[in-house]
């Protein structure tokens, strides 16, 4: 397959996958925004069918493709869906690669604001770390609650009036001054040894659920290496079309882990775990990378992964109120790890478990869609919001950081009480409460 109006320069829309999908349909129901628009176009065998034509040199890159690889949510339900096994993800994540490249997003789209938060602070530890700082002197000073009641935001647009209450709640300390480079039991023998990532949004909106994490593995046997000077995974830029700052990003975090001898590489974030299992794709082109990045993939694993794998000790079902559980998109779809979270989950919850509709429905927000597309966004949040308020819950339980802050911010706009909680912390409470931490 020819690729005239594909660039060789950025990674190409591979014609084996596109060549895979046979268009039969199977994939519109499970697509988000093929349910909003019911167009064609809107649905992954619709986009499917734009890049074979791109790639075939009958179509060229219109400010329809454009618009549709960045509409796309990216949330891979339609893998699960697929009869033929095609790597939607990675068929979109090379078309975006692409639009980058030409220098063209969809209209509306905020390309600078996205390219600075990517570039310039998602790069950079330390200016994350400084941001997140004033981010949280804004937050418990009382500045923001003034600003949001002056409507200041709107000084910067409608939408970002719209965004101002979205922001992740800041945690007084990071990962950093909560955990020791290393974590052992403080019962038993060391039965396993692995590393944690910790993150970018992680590191300074959820270090708590870090340093839960550590505490569980380190509950059920685990020596804990938290290795310093850590820095984003790539999934973001990955997952947006930056291929180059992907690579980068994700080349630094091989090194780093390659330097310990660990069992495996937990992660507690489900976007950052299934990019991190696919790094080799990113350096197909380079041999020795490709090996090393396979190397790696293979020892990352989900925390609920692990902890079923080696035989997590089993907590007091301690819950009184009903739990529920939402999948993260790149959890179910893109690990294929469903049933092991709902392991954990209904071991502290017993009988009080509750199965949520559409739980592998997108939340919206999908990395930073509900930043980009935020009416879109919001459109998928109620969806999701009215599900688990069917449910009776109290509490759902999710392991993503960017659906606990889209589930957090669906609570307060919605009106509910309901206590979204990452699965190491609903684990962590339940070995509390019995003794074992």
């Amino acid at each position: 397959m020819s690729t005239p109006n594909f660039s060789p320069y950025v990674p190409i829309p591979d014609g084996a996958f596109l060549r895979q999908c046979i268009h039969c349909g199977l994939c519109l129901s499970t697509c988000p925004t093929y349910a909003l628009t019911a167009r064609e176009i809107s649905s992954p065998r619709g986009r499917i069918r734009m890049m074979k034509n791109v790639a075939e040199g009958t179509m060229p890159l219109t400010e329809t493709f454009m618009h549709e690889m960045f509409f796309c949510l990216d949330c891979r339900a339609c893998e699960t869906a697929c009869p033929a096994g095609v790597q939607y993800g990675a068929l979109v994540e090379a078309a975006r690669a692409q639009v980058e490249h030409a220098r063209a997003l969809q209209t509306g789209e905020s390309s600078q604001l996205k390219k600075f938060i990517l570039r310039q602070i998602f790069t950079k530890p330390a200016r994350l770390r400084f941001l997140a700082r004033l981010l949280r002197f804004y937050q418990w000073s009382g500045l923001e609650k003034l600003a949001l009641w002056l409507r200041l935001p709107r000084i910067f647009g409608k939408k970002m009036m719209a965004l101002a209450p979205m922001a992740p709640r800041i945690e007084a300390k990071f990962t950093f001054a909560r955990l020791p480079e290393k974590i052992s039991p403080r019962q038993g023998k060391v039965r396993h040894r692995v590393a944690l990532l910790v993150g970018c949004v992680q590191d300074v909106a959820f270090a708590s659920v870090n340093e839960d994490t550590a505490a569980v593995l380190a509950a059920n046997g685990c020596e804990v290496i938290v290795p310093r000077h850590q820095a984003c995974c790539g999934s973001l830029h990955g997952h947006t079309g930056d291929a180059e700052d992907a690579k980068m990003l994700a080349r630094k975090i091989i090194e780093l882990f390659e330097a310990v001898e660990v069992d495996a590489i937990i992660v507690n974030a489900a976007g950052c775990g299934s990019f991190m299992k696919a790094y080799h794709h990113l350096f197909a082109d380079d041999p020795a990378l490709h090996r090393r990045a396979e190397n790696f993939a293979a020892k990352v694993k989900d925390l609920s992964e692990y902890l079923v794998e080696i035989g997590f000790k089993q907590p007091p079902q301690t819950l009184s109120d009903c739990a529920t559980y939402h999948d993260a998109c790149h959890l179910v779809h893109g690990q294929k790890v469903a049933r092991q979270p709902r392991e954990v989950v209904r071991a502290v919850a017993g009988a009080n478990y509750v199965e949520l509709n559409e739980a592998s429905w997108c939340c919206g927000s999908a990395g930073i869609y509900n930043l980009t597309h935020f009416e879109t966004s919001m459109q998928l949040l109620e969806r999701k919001m009215k599900n688990i308020v069917a449910t009776g819950a109290k509490m759902v339980v999710t392991g993503n950081p960017g659906c606990a802050i889209q589930l957090q911010h669906g609570c307060r706009q919605f009106g509910v009480s309901i206590e979204v909680v990452h699965p190491a912390t609903l684990l962590r409470r339940a070995y509390e409460r019995m003794g074992g931490i």
